[in-house]
Parts: C-alpha cells; structure tokens; sequence
C-alpha cells in the first residue's frame, strides 16, 4: 500500500481505478496543464458497434502556443454534449444488470451545467467513489505542480488515452460481448453498470501497473 499521483479524469478507466482503490492514499494532480487526448475530457463504453469514444467539447485559448492550466479549462457548453452522452449511456447500458440501480446516482451530472472541466470530474469522481463503490479514501490535492514525485508512485501516465501500456485485467461480462468480445479497460462506468456492488471487490483483486 502507497501513495498515488493521478489526473482526475471523466469517468476514467478501471485501471486508474484499480490504482485508486489499492493505494493507501490518493493525490490528484490539480496544478498541471491540460493536455488533449487524454481521458481528462474523454472516456470509452462498450457501443453497439463496439468501443464508443464520448468527448466533452472544451474551450480553447486564442494562442495555441500558451499553455492552459487543466483548472481554468472551460467545458463548451453551446454543444449539447451532456444530452448526448446521457443518451448514449442510457442507450449502451439500459440491459445492463445494474445501470437502473445507480441510474439516479448518474442523471444529475447531466442535467446541470458545469462551468469548469476540472470541477465536473471531481463530481464524477465523487458519484462513483461515495455513491457506487461506497469507498472512503484518503485523498487530497496539489497546491503545485510536481515534476519529479518523490515518495509517491506517479501514476499520471493512467489518463492518457493512447498509452502504450498493457493493463492485464480479469474480463468480467460485459453488454455486447457476444458480438465483439470482452473489451479491456473500458471507462469504470462499464464495469460498474455490469458489476454492481460486486465492482468494489473486483478493482482489489486485480494487479495495477503501477505497484
């Protein structure tokens, strides 16, 4: 058991959260630069048609050469990005097993606006952390940037999208599986809306990349 860096990310994947439940204390960066393709504003469910990419729009700076800090990112809110994506994890997962259980836990991130990237993600963090695995974890924040973590395992490198990492996890079943096949990795919303109560206990019994 140890401490861990990690990005808040939008529903991020279940090996971020596999980090998360199995470390003694969590950090999360709050003091970098937001970067694209990166599951900061971007998560994958399992579609019809297999691995379904969902994008928050967000608003960018005039000089495309000045970095932005992820917590002065605005989410573009002229797109209407949260009717759609509710619509799309009401679509994929309503013959889940447990997407009507947690459906109410889930509803009211779409139905209200967010100003900030970074303040929804802590809100989705908190849905799954407190209402869907009912964890308490002992988290805090950066109130700077760390370059060079020492005494802590960075695990920042969990919110890139295109990482080249294999994260070797147990498949559990998953909504259409029998067309395309257990998908690894997926948003944590998969495994929670298949697994239920059940998810909490599956993220400890699988081995992190990180430690």
């Amino acid at each position: 058991m140890q401490k861990v860096l990690l990005h808040p990310s939008y529903f991020g994947p279940v090996s971020q959260f596999v980090a998360m439940v199995q470390a003694e204390k969590v950090i999360f960066e709050n003091e970098d630069n937001f970067q694209k393709q990166t599951y900061r504003n971007r998560m994958y469910i399992y579609g019809a048609n297999g691995k379904l990419q969902l994008n928050i729009p967000v608003k960018h700076t005039g000089n495309k050469s000045q970095h932005q800090k992820y917590k002065e990112v605005r989410i573009e809110n002229d797109f209407q990005w949260q009717k759609q994506h509710w619509k799309s994890l009401q679509t994929v997962y309503r013959t889940s097993p447990f997407f009507e259980f947690y459906e109410d836990d889930f509803a009211p991130l779409y139905h209200k606006k967010f100003e900030y990237l970074l303040d929804f993600n802590y809100h989705c963090l908190e849905v799954v952390l407190e209402e869907c695995l009912q964890l308490e974890l002992d988290v805090s924040k950066t109130e700077e940037y760390i370059r060079n973590p020492e005494d802590v395992t960075d695990g920042r490198i969990l919110a890139e999208a295109k990482s080249k990492i294999k994260h070797d996890l147990t498949p559990y079943n998953q909504v259409f599986q029998d067309k395309f096949g257990y998908l690894n990795d997926l948003s944590v919303v998969d495994l929670i809306f298949n697994e239920g109560p059940n998810a909490l206990n599956y993220l400890k019994q699988q081995k992190s990349t990180l430690f």
